[in-house]
């Protein structure tokens, strides 16, 4: 039996409405789920940007607060794409309100917010989707299992890159994104989390670590009027930037592997350049978000001049068989975001947790505050 589950969106900049587009199209690919999302409720606080998504979508109601969702008992679910400093709140709300909650990264500021978050989701005894969405990429979940099954050897060291330009150019807006109250670590919280995730997703636990940050535009122009993503600016006063635009990390993990670990915002030339390298004792397996059907395989019993082989994921890799008939046909991003909703619901209507939950939010979040404790000191940090 199909019931359906009222669904709400928080925050409607370019993430709200990725999600919202996943929710109408996740019964499409998974029809087998028993619940159906309901667009019950949008909130942005930008003058008319909510009742924009209402008109677009089907929202039932368009609200500029977001507390007025809180309060609604036809909301059972509540997307959070809202900025980072509102995420602790919210949250907190949603899931005071017996709410479950889809809440992107970083979820909060700091590893006490995350923690906070976790715990209220906890005690409200409902569910709770974090948006580490590369982990979903069924190449992700193929390299996962040939690492798992032994296939490359003991790994003993991996290379986890996320290179952006969305900050590089020097006119980009002076918004919250760059202060430390309400953007929190910079980079370190917008992608090394999700760094930190696949190196946890492949691996297993990290045990230290070491990093280095960098401030590298370190002024820009303050907006004139509300912002959306990476908007420019041009003849505004001045203002410095607060938060990281690079970070590089040393990592160790329980199993004895090491890693590299290098993020940043403002990479001329580099567009969406995600992507990790895994070495085994007898083998490698190589992944590029902007290939992202692909997988680089190396294994065999040569160990020296052993070539690297192309490998396509198909129906049988992940979730993949929800999206494609057959190897090589091509997935993008918001694919990736039709499984985190899939994942999402499915734990709602099993009342178990299928994918990332708060508890890898946590993890995440004390390694990003971890690499910033480590680049004051300049030195190793332990992770519990």
């Amino acid at each position: 039996m199909v019931r359906t589950l009222g669904v709400a969106v928080v925050g409607f900049g370019w993430m709200g409405r990725v999600h919202t587009q996943a929710y109408a199209r996740v019964p499409h690919h998974f029809p087998g789920l028993p619940l159906r999302p309901e667009l019950v409720a949008v909130a942005d606080e930008v003058p008319g940007r909510a009742e924009e998504a209402a008109a677009q979508y089907g929202f039932a109601a368009a609200h500029r607060d977001w507390r007025e969702v809180a309060a609604d008992p036809r909301v059972q679910a509540v997307s959070i794409a809202a900025p980072n400093f509102l995420h602790r709140e919210i949250g907190l709300a949603m899931a005071e309100a017996g709410k479950h909650i889809w809440i992107e990264k970083p979820v909060g500021l700091t590893a006490e917010d995350a923690r906070a978050v976790s715990d209220a989701v906890t005690k409200a005894g409902v569910q709770g989707t974090v948006g580490f969405n590369y982990r979903g990429a069924p190449a992700v979940a193929a390299a996962r299992e040939l690492i798992a099954s032994g296939e490359i050897g003991t790994v003993t060291h991996v290379r986890i890159r996320l290179f952006s330009d969305y900050a590089a150019h020097p006119e980009g807006a002076l918004t919250w994104r760059y202060e430390r109250e309400r953007g929190g670590s910079g980079v370190l919280g917008d992608l090394a989390s999700h760094g930190v995730d696949l190196a946890r997703f492949l691996l297993g636990e990290i045990e230290a670590l070491t990093a280095d940050t960098a401030i590298f535009l370190p002024r820009r122009a303050r907006p004139t009027g509300a912002t959306a993503g990476h908007t420019r600016a041009t003849g505004g006063e001045l203002g410095p930037v607060e938060n990281e635009d690079y970070v590089n990390c040393l990592l160790r993990f329980a199993s004895g592997a090491r890693g590299v670990l290098e993020a940043c915002r403002v990479s001329v030339g580099e567009q969406n350049n995600y992507g990790f390298e895994v070495h085994g004792t007898k083998g490698a397996v190589f992944w590029d978000f902007r290939r992202m059907g692909e997988l680089g395989v190396s294994r065999g019993t040569s160990y020296q001049d052993q070539p690297v082989s192309t490998v396509y994921v198909g129906p049988g890799d992940g979730e993949y068989a929800a999206f494609q008939p057959g190897s090589a046909n091509s997935m993008g991003y918001d694919d990736l975001k039709v499984i985190e909703a899939h994942h999402f619901l499915r734990s709602i209507a099993e009342n178990t947790p299928y994918g990332a939950t708060l508890a890898d939010a946590v993890h995440s979040a004390a390694a990003l505050d971890a690499m910033s404790r480590s680049a004051e000191r300049g030195t190793w940090v332990p992770l519990a």
